[in-house]
């Protein structure tokens, strides 16, 4: 009898949960410990001092574990085991909360992210009850008025092999008007970096939005689709996402959210015109929960899976 790779993986109910191609670099079940997963944190002097972090990042808050603990059910514990991990925002409309996680490329080729993951609001909370107040919607015993203070959750990347460029998923649940958008998007420009900052291009405030500012810079791809928010804040369903990007040609592939797949080939992915130094080689990948109220909105990452076909 032959044993195959894909009978060790359909025998591994850590890994059978994923596709993964065919060398894995990441298994991070947050059962754990955060695996390497911290707060993004904006360049700084030589001298060691962060005021001169960008405005910007200097408040994106470090990701944490969680038991996925709520004021009516008690503990919900994650997917598997008790504790995922938490990126969350301040209630400040515009904040952003990033988790990265930090590696380089030893080729070049199709690199797959895999993840369950689930989004929320504060489930009570004074800052809640005041959104409510101020007609971010009303309860029908179905929809609940949170839903409608979710902002959006980022999947990204940031890499180099002599030419910088992020390839970038969002999922925008509202747009700044708190308007349902429930759509995929991608950014059309870079990313801003702090050397831009220092060189004086641009000058963001506190609450911008870090990957593209400007909402102009957005557009959907794919469709809507909603996902499973389940009527109250505190229940919690995990949704299984798989991206796929290819570093040799630097372009998207594919998105695949529960049962849809995103053909993504034909959405562009803008590169740096200028060289950055220091990041050969740099394969990094990000996830971002941005509020567009005065709530404070979660992301939960039950576990991440990235392979390569290198």
């Amino acid at each position: 009898m032959t044993i195959t790779p894909d009978d060790l993986r359909l025998a591994n109910p850590e890994i059978s949960r994923f596709s993964p191609l065919k060398r894995i670099l990441v298994h991070d079940q947050f059962n754990t410990g955060t695996h390497g997963w911290i707060e993004l944190l904006g360049n700084y002097d030589g001298q060691g001092d962060l005021d001169t972090v960008d405005d910007h990042m200097r408040d994106f808050r470090p990701p944490q574990l969680s038991s996925c603990n709520f004021f009516d059910v008690g503990t919900h514990g994650a997917m598997s085991g008790t504790y995922a991990l938490k990126v969350a925002t301040r209630p400040v409309k515009g904040h952003t909360a990033v988790a990265i996680r930090r590696l380089t490329m030893a080729g070049k080729g199709k690199v797959q992210f895999e993840a369950y993951l689930t989004f929320k609001t504060e489930a009570h909370s004074a800052e809640n009850q005041a959104a409510t107040k101020a007609g971010a919607g009303a309860w029908d015993a179905n929809l609940h008025p949170s839903e409608q203070q979710f902002g959006a959750f980022t999947i990204a990347t940031d890499i180099c092999d002599g030419v910088r460029y992020h390839c970038v998923a969002r999922y925008l649940n509202t747009d700044l008007d708190n308007e349902l958008r429930r759509e995929w998007v991608y950014p059309t420009v870079p990313e801003p970096t702090p050397r831009e900052h220092f060189e004086g291009k641009l000058k963001l405030p506190p609450t911008a939005d870090f990957t593209a500012p400007n909402p102009e810079d957005w557009k959907p791809f794919g469709g809507p689709q909603e996902l499973c928010y389940n009527e109250v804040p505190t229940k919690v369903n995990w949704h299984y996402v798989r991206w796929v990007i290819d570093t040799s040609t630097r372009s998207n592939v594919e998105l695949q959210v529960n049962d849809v797949v995103y053909d993504m080939s034909d959405v562009p992915v803008p590169p740096y015109d200028e060289e950055y130094g220091s990041l050969e080689n740099l394969l990094n990948f990000y996830v971002s929960v941005r509020t567009h109220t005065d709530v404070r909105n979660f992301l939960f990452l039950d576990s991440v899976l990235i392979s390569v076909d290198w």
